[in-house]
């Protein structure tokens, strides 16, 4: 991100990163399974010929708690025919209405899919007993002005086993504490910030987010949005534990008007489109990548009313660049599946063992790396992106990689420039998607030899083939390995190399003597 703002430092007034849109999850993790469930009613004194009365009479008592509630507070409350309902529009309009300066904006009820329990009784015992089975139940959403966070959102399954999902913004979050601070000297457009009087006091007080001890915070909101837990639980205790269904990291450029960055955008949406191969339709690779997956690898090119957006996605994560509120250009990491991401912590089994790199885990213990991970993949971004503007001649640029050299003490040939197949691989690695986790042998093999049986002796010859066009990067210093993965990076050599190439491939002869003129 360095050398992007340092090409653009007289356009750019401030820089901010951090949380944009977190999603929780809460599941008490005694009741995932049947045998919990029946240990818990065993505990309470509840027998099974008893069980779909007892959880009848205790989820009418949470729907009855609950309209109290608002009925005390003089809330409203809307039952929803559909659960496509934007419902976070609906509660601003509420709220517009039926002002409130804290606490309960709204409730809303739906009927929704959840996964709940059943008592099945049958003559074979292995027939007879518990199921977790999928169903449908009604949900009751809350919508809060809460004191820390401000504007946010929360749902409680009104079933056992009560699962619990809270949202929130951390751009409100930090508006609220600039405000309760007496700082004025800010602007703010739905959820992205057009000014800051003060950037450096609101890097600090985004960083400070990740210190919050969120499993406590988060109780106490799952304990507003069900009185009753403690009550139902008084037998056997519950806590719920907390996983970051989705968490959404922005870093955002403020320019000092539309105009500064109208003026580059444009050349950035091409760059983006071109170099990392977002298409001006929507690209669908559904093969298999590894393993049993079988996934999308998605890039898209939108142009939006407020703007234009580019955007690439794999397995359930994404990473994507767009202008904002006039001036301010966001690029955005989405995770929500971070088994593909490393953490540096002990087995779970052994908390105080030895500390090794291992898959990142949804629960909000490793959500301070996971914000690490997002803020380096939107790093790499704007880093590729700063080649939009590189006045490196390109003699420079290809020369460099025009020449044999060496790798461990073995010689490694040159890399072909006029070669379709080295194009492909140049091609493939600058991909956007890569920007977000990078990329491994198994990842390319798909995208360089599609269309193959998926033969074993002939996967272990792709993946050897596939391994000696990595060394071939890595020699001339292209790419690099991610330190106890398996994992490769595009360098700045890397991108500054992919970009000058396609940018020349992609021009016509006229253009390019008019340049050289």
């Amino acid at each position: 991100m360095d050398a992007f703002l340092s090409r653009h430092r007289p356009l750019v007034t401030s820089v901010l990163s951090g949380f944009d849109r977190l999603v929780f999850r809460g599941t008490l993790q005694s009741l995932v399974r049947p045998y919990g469930m029946y240990q818990f009613l065993t505990s309470a004194g509840v027998l099974l010929v008893d069980f779909k009365q007892y959880v009848e009479a205790t989820t009418a008592r949470i729907k009855a708690v609950a309209r109290a509630e608002a009925a005390r507070l003089d809330r409203p409350v809307r039952y929803l025919h559909s659960s496509h309902v934007d419902k976070e529009d609906l509660a601003r309009r509420l709220l517009a209405e039926q002002p409130v300066d804290e606490g309960l904006i709204c409730q809303f009820r739906v009927l929704e899919p959840c996964m709940t329990f059943e008592y099945h009784m049958s003559s074979d015992r292995r027939e007879r007993g518990l199921r977790l089975v999928p169903g449908k139940c009604l949900h009751i959403y809350k919508y809060y002005l809460h004191p820390l966070f401000g504007f946010m959102g929360a749902r409680l399954q009104t079933w056992f086993p009560f699962n619990v999902q809270i949202w929130l913004n951390g751009r409100e979050w930090l508006a609220r504490e600039l405000a309760r601070r007496g700082r004025t000297s800010f602007r703010r457009d739905d959820n992205c910030f057009t000014q800051l009087g003060e950037p450096k006091l609101a890097q600090r007080l985004m960083d400070r987010q990740l210190n919050l001890r969120w499993p406590l915070v988060l109780d106490l909101i799952a304990r507003d949005l069900n009185p009753l837990h403690d009550e139902i639980f008084k037998s056997w205790p519950q806590r719920y534990y907390w996983s970051a269904y989705q968490t959404e990291w922005a870093t955002d450029l403020l320019f000092r008007d539309p105009a500064s960055l109208a003026s580059i955008y444009p050349a950035l949406v091409r760059h983006a489109m071109l170099h990392f191969h977002s298409p001006d339709v929507m690209r669908f690779l559904g093969r298999e990548l590894h393993g049993s997956f079988k996934g999308q690898v998605v890039s898209s090119f939108k142009r939006r009313p407020e703007g234009v957006r580019v955007k690439h996605w794999v397995k359930g994560n994404s990473i994507k660049m767009y202008d904002k509120a006039g001036n301010v250009l966001r690029v955005e990491t989405t995770i929500a599946q971070p088994n593909d991401f490393k953490v540096f912590r002990p087995r779970h089994d052994r908390p105080k063992g030895r500390l090794e790199w291992r898959p990142l885990r949804k629960g909000v213990a490793d959500l301070h790396r996971r914000a690490q991970v997002s803020n380096q993949a939107n790093a790499r971004y704007l880093q590729a992106l700063a080649s939009v503007e590189d006045s490196t001649p390109l003699r420079e640029v290809l020369d460099a990689v025009s020449r044999p050299t060496s790798y461990h003490g073995r010689p490694v040939r040159a890399l072909r420039i006029g070669d379709a197949a080295d194009i492909q691989l140049l091609q493939t690695v600058a991909r956007g998607e890569f920007a977000v986790a990078g990329f491994r042998n198994r990842d390319l093999r798909p995208i360089l030899y599609p269309r193959r049986q998926p033969d074993r002796d002939l996967v272990r010859k792709l993946a050897a083939r596939v391994g000696r066009q990595l060394r071939l990067l890595r020699a001339h210093g292209l790419v690099r390995k991610v330190p106890k993965s398996h994992r490769y990076r595009l360098t700045d050599k890397g991108h500054q190399l992919a970009a000058a190439l396609f940018a020349a491939r992609g021009a016509n002869i006229k253009r390019l003597l008019d340049l050289a003129a």
